[in-house]
Formats: C-alpha cells, structure tokens, sequence
C-alpha cells in the first residue's frame, strides 16, 4: 500500500510539473495547494532533493523545481525512494529481497508466487508512467493507459 509519505511526495512532484520550467515553488504553497503537513513535506522533499529528482535555492526567488523534465521521471522511481520497494512482502523484492522465515518450500510458496506477480503488475504500470502521465491523466480524469493482465 503507498503511504501518506509516498502519497504526498507524488502530489508533490504533480505540483512542481505543473510550474514552468525552472519556475520555483515554496514549501508553503506547495503544502497549502495539496493539504500536506509542512514538517513531513520539508522531510520528503529533503529525500526528492537528496536522491536527485528536484532542486532546490535558499533566498529571495528561491523553492523548489523539478530537476528533470517531468516526461523523463518514472513514477516507480519516486514511490521507491520514499516507501521503498514495490513488493507487497519482502520475498517478492527485487531490490530488497528477504526469504521469509516460516517458509518451507519458496518454490511452492502460493503466498510468495501471487506477491511476485502483483509486484509484477505494479511495477509494469508504475515504471511506465513518467510525472507527465500523471499531470495528463489529472487533467483529463482517465488513466494514462489500460492494461490487460
């Protein structure tokens, strides 16, 4: 399940791609336009900025932009850095894999086989939605595409 964490930080980012290019946003507007605490939103954004994907100045003219063009961010890239992976339980991770300690058999683990095939399902929808996909699905109220799985 995406936490208010990663939750927020995508309304965030949504907010930042609909700015023009370079064009900052302050914390405050930010926070007030997507009804986000701002303490959290100063923690996620330090996260977004640490892991590359906004820029932040201090001063007069100063804020928040994106620091790539929103059709080159993946939305599974930022969902990863907040929350962390995209498997519903650790034995299903590709980057944070865990054998489960009450497994006998992780072959014929039906619990494990179903979880690595909705990790599946999200990720094939999430690391192929880039920020602008988001911005145009919230415009027009459809989803950026349908899969069939």
């Amino acid at each position: 399940m995406l936490t208010k964490k990663g939750k927020y930080g995508l309304k965030a980012m949504m907010h930042l791609a609909g700015r023009l290019p370079g064009e900052p946003s302050l914390v405050n507007e930010i926070a007030e336009a997507n009804h986000i605490p701002k303490k959290f939103l100063d923690t996620i954004l330090g996260e977004l900025r640490n892991a590359g994907f906004v820029n932040s100045k201090k001063g007069k003219g100063g804020g928040y932009t994106l620091a790539k063009p929103p059709q080159h961010i993946m939305v599974g890239h930022i969902i990863r850095i907040l929350d962390g992976p995209l498997a519903p339980i650790q034995c299903a991770s590709k980057s944070s894999y865990r054998r489960c300690d009450d497994c006998d058999d992780e072959g014929r683990c039906g619990v494990r086989l179903i979880m690595l095939e909705a990790r599946e399902a999200i990720a094939a929808v999430l690391d192929n939605r880039t920020l602008a996909d988001m911005r145009r699905a919230a415009e027009s109220g459809e989803p950026a595409l349908t899969y069939v799985i």
